[in-house]
């Protein structure tokens, strides 16, 4: 079993960024290896911005946020890295010092709510147990909280409806609740691991436009995670699109969705319907499948799955990893050139 161990402390924060996460490496010990789901992964989060976090199942957008949170298994995990959240390194920082961030600072709203909701206790005791806990309220004051929580976030009848179990809920109104037991203390960031996965396309622009009206409220900084370009489109201000646990590629959402500089991202484009296109027209897949995180290839992760291996320099991208570049602004991790990139991506536009 390997145990949590810490980076070099000597550089101190980097930036003056509301969440700075730096070098990040997260490996879980398994029967047949070490799998490496993040590795070497860098971003930041501005105060009161969203970030969207994109990419395929696999590709460690969850596993990064978890570990910020510091909610791995420390006897099966390995992290190494910086994470600074307020002037804070969250690597390495106690158990009780993680404890006051979750769900006070920090807070989190799970992919499926049934599951992370207690089907035995009330949602208006679950919500207000979140607020006792870190303000130190008396039940009655955490009682009140939660049904202006409940009326905040959309449920009717809060008043009667603070005494009803989850199942009592539609998806979306669990929804509904999953986001007002996380925003019960005001944190200052949440992280949303695919909040409307599971909900049909009314409910989930309800939900995202609920999010984007608290985080005008209140200035939350909000992570969002999903694989869903259109959600990034209508919610997020900057995009760090991941692959086999690495950034692809890292800008605003106006660089992604209209000047993406790398295939893979070129690719989940390509496969998202474009409207006023032909029904006939197929969508374009990425072919193949995304890589064994025991044994990533070598090279850039993603050299076997893509097109332009020949157009760019197959030496470099079959043998040795790209660095994301530029640092900051609008980077990529590939070793085609700009003017391949625009060249390539033009193509690609003018595609019925």
């Amino acid at each position: 079993m390997t145990a949590v161990t810490l980076s070099d402390r000597n550089s101190g924060r980097r930036g003056d960024s509301f969440l700075s996460v730096q070098n990040l490496h997260v490996s879980f010990q398994t029967e047949d290896g070490v799998v490496k789901a993040v590795d070497g992964l860098s971003f930041e989060v501005e105060k009161g911005t969203t970030l969207g976090i994109v990419g395929e199942s696999g590709s460690g957008k969850s596993v990064t946020n978890l570990a910020i949170l510091g909610l791995h298994n420390p006897d099966h995990t390995e992290i190494d890295g910086e994470v600074w959240f307020e002037d804070q390194e969250l690597i390495g920082a106690s158990r009780t010092a993680l404890e006051n961030l979750r769900g006070n600072r920090i807070a989190m709203i799970f992919q499926d709510p049934l599951t992370s909701l207690s089907p035995y206790h009330t949602v208006g005791r679950q919500i207000s147990e979140v607020y006792r806990k870190h303000k130190g309220a008396s039940r009655q004051e955490a009682r009140g909280r939660a049904i202006e929580m409940l009326e905040r976030v959309g449920i009717p009848n809060a008043k009667t409806r603070v005494d009803d179990y989850p199942h009592h809920f539609s998806g979306g109104m669990r929804q509904r609740v999953m986001i007002a037991m996380a925003l019960v203390c005001d944190p200052a960031l949440l992280i949303a691991d695919e909040p409307t996965t599971a909900l049909d396309v009314t409910v989930q622009a309800q939900v995202l436009d609920l999010l984007k009206d608290l985080q005008q409220q209140t200035g939350t900084s909000i992570i969002l995670i999903t694989h869903d370009l259109g959600v990034i489109a209508r919610t997020a201000h900057n995009v760090l699109v991941m692959y086999a646990g690495r950034a692809a590629e890292r800008g605003t959402v106006r660089d992604i969705l209209r000047s993406p500089r790398h295939p893979y991202t070129w690719g989940l484009l390509s496969s998202v319907p474009r409207l006023g296109s032909s029904v006939d027209v197929p969508l374009t897949a990425i072919r193949g499948t995304p890589p064994s995180l025991l044994d990533p290839p070598p090279g850039c992760p993603f050299h076997p799955r893509c097109d332009y291996v020949e157009q760019a320099k197959p030496e470099l991208c079959l043998h040795e990893r790209p660095d994301l570049s530029p640092e900051t602004g609008h980077g990529d991790a590939c070793y085609l050139t700009l003017k391949h990139k625009q060249e390539i991506f033009a193509q690609i536009k003018e595609r019925p």
